[in-house]
């Protein structure tokens, strides 16, 4: 009888269980036994691993063989276990020493010839072992620069089982065939999900992508993208079409700053797992930027899908922007279904498979017109949208939902004079990120003992007690609150934004200018405020 186990690892939505693998071989009718609640995929590699080990020059053992999956609780799915259930099952015939294999992590798919396929979600499957206690880990060559993102881990990057045969039974490694020059790696396909990605993408570098000075005008529209990507608060951009929503709500990932170390690693264990990790970037170091098409189902925009929930553009949008064009043609469900993310930061989703919990912690840009046809707050340009279906279409974005959004924005028709002249053209894309960067610079030092990264994320009550304005600064915002103008969340939301002001301006704490400006962001009603950070005088 032999016996031989290793590891591998199953993921729950981003977050990964390490499994052992086990192998053992008795007398009788030669026959492959599968345990531990594999899905369609992993029942299959029976096959795959048997065509694989013949194939690679290995013997196969001709006794009943059984492999058993533990924990077995746990749902199983993908063919990441091949490579594990093949080094078990070798180990189990004597082929491989057992004991170089019981401590290591192997992940990869394997192809009937023996080839090691790439699999997705590399990353947080690795970030798994080694919270486990587990140093060595081997995956496909094409995944290794991403696993090796993990500090303290060993990783060892295989092209084929042989390969990974000798290296475990200390033989010369084959030096196998790489596919031709010039042409794409069929190998690669495993990590991309077609249409997975649709709406979805990495902003491009602030240098090669949109620019802020392509925007005409909208100068107070400007300001409020400068507040909102120094604060982390969400933004609604509403009036006609043509006026510039569209591209402003685009050149906002440029001037949010690079993510940290910590950041890259959670959004690339997103994106790897939903299978639109770019090729040859393993580490994600700019904010992602997710735009879904307004016939977006609930479950593409949260998350969901058969068995384990799979992340959604919410997900996808973490640590970047959700933008989400045309937002009252959204299902009001859809939209609803946003408010749970806005206020935690995760989105949390039942099946019958399980209950996964994925990040979702994303700055939120609406854009909406006026009314169906666009033109109801242009004097003179036709509107014949009834009054009745004006409300209704601007109620699409519910109460509880705009509560929620810190900056309300009217996007004017830009003039002639901005949109032909020199004095139209705004501050670079750089000059803005510069500005947003040091602004975010003061809100770290200030909440550098605090849980909190930016003032978005600090809570109502820290703000009324230990984040004071100054004295008689918010005497205008707490006439608004009495008169009903403002929630108890909305003055939270006005502070916040306010501090954000107060940092872009250099200001120890909000003052009576700063609340004010945050409250014009907030209602859209002007209260006199001169030209702010970031405008032109």
């Amino acid at each position: 009888m032999g016996f031989a186990r290793t590891c591998s690892v199953a993921l729950v939505g981003v977050e990964g269980v390490v499994v052992e693998v086990q192998a053992d071989l008795e007398p009788g009718v030669a026959a492959f036994t599968l345990v531990g609640l594999p899905d369609k995929s992993l029942s299959e590699s029976r096959d795959r691993v048997r065509a694989a080990v013949v194939n690679s020059g290995a013997e196969w053992p001709q006794k009943k063989l059984t492999v058993g999956l533990s924990p077995a609780s746990v749902p199983k799915g993908g063919s990441g276990f091949d490579l594990a259930v093949a080094a078990a099952v070798l180990g189990a015939a004597e082929r491989i020493d057992p004991r170089t294999i019981a401590d290591l992590v192997l992940i990869g798919e394997l192809g009937l010839d023996g080839r090691v396929r790439p699999v997705r979600g590399v990353l947080p499957a690795v970030l798994a072992a080694a919270e486990a206690g587990y140093s060595q880990v081997v995956v496909p060559e094409q995944t290794a620069g991403e696993a090796s993102l993990v500090p303290g881990v060993s990783v060892l990057g295989v092209r084929t089982l042989r390969q990974l045969i000798a290296v475990l039974t200390d033989e010369p490694v084959p030096d196998e065939e790489a596919g031709e020059e010039g042409r794409p790696d069929a190998m690669l396909a495993g990590l991309l999900v077609p249409g997975a990605g649709i709406g979805t993408g990495l902003a491009a570098e602030p240098a090669e992508g949109p620019d802020l000075a392509d925007v005409a005008g909208q100068h107070r529209a400007r300001l409020a993208l400068e507040v909102a990507a120094a604060g982390g608060h969400h933004l609604l951009l509403s009036g006609p079409p043509g006026a510039g929503k569209t591209m402003l709500a685009e050149r906002l990932p440029g001037i949010l700053p690079p993510l940290t170390r910590q950041e890259s690693l959670e959004v690339t264990a997103v994106h790897s797992v939903a299978g639109i990790l770019p090729p040859g970037e393993p580490l994600v170091r700019r904010a992602p930027y997710c735009a879904p098409h307004h016939s977006a189902t609930m479950q593409s925009l949260v998350g969901g899908g058969n068995g384990l929930p799979r992340p959604g553009a919410v997900s996808l949008a973490h640590r970047g922007v959700l933008f989400l064009d045309e937002a009252p043609e959204f299902s009001g469900k859809v939209l609803d279904a946003l408010r749970q993310p806005l206020e935690s930061g995760h989105v949390v989703i039942a099946r019958a498979a399980g209950v996964v919990r994925l990040p979702a912690r994303f700055l939120l840009a609406l854009a909406a017109n006026p009314c169906p046809c666009g033109r109801h707050t242009l004097y003179g340009a036709g509107c014949e949208c009834p009054a009745s279906l004006v409300r209704r279409y601007q109620a699409r974005l519910s109460g509880p939902l705009l509560d929620r959004v810190d900056l309300r924005v009217e996007v004017e028709p830009v003039t002639r004079a901005d949109l032909l002249g020199q004095s139209g053209r705004g501050e670079t894309t750089a000059t803005v990120a510069a500005r947003v960067h040091e602004a975010r610079t003061r809100a770290a030092a200030r909440l550098a003992d605090t849980p909190w990264r930016v003032n978005s994320e600090i809570p109502g009550h820290e703000l009324r007690t230990r984040h004071l304005a100054a004295p008689g600064a918010l005497a205008v915002a707490e006439r608004d609150v009495e008169r009903g103008f403002l929630t108890a969340r909305g003055l939270d939301r006005v502070l916040r934004v306010a501090w954000t002001v107060a940092d872009l301006a250099g200001h120890d704490r909000p003052d009576s200018q700063d609340i004010a400006l945050a409250l014009e962001l907030r209602t859209g009603v002007a209260r006199g405020v001169p030209v702010g950070a970031g405008e032109p005088a």
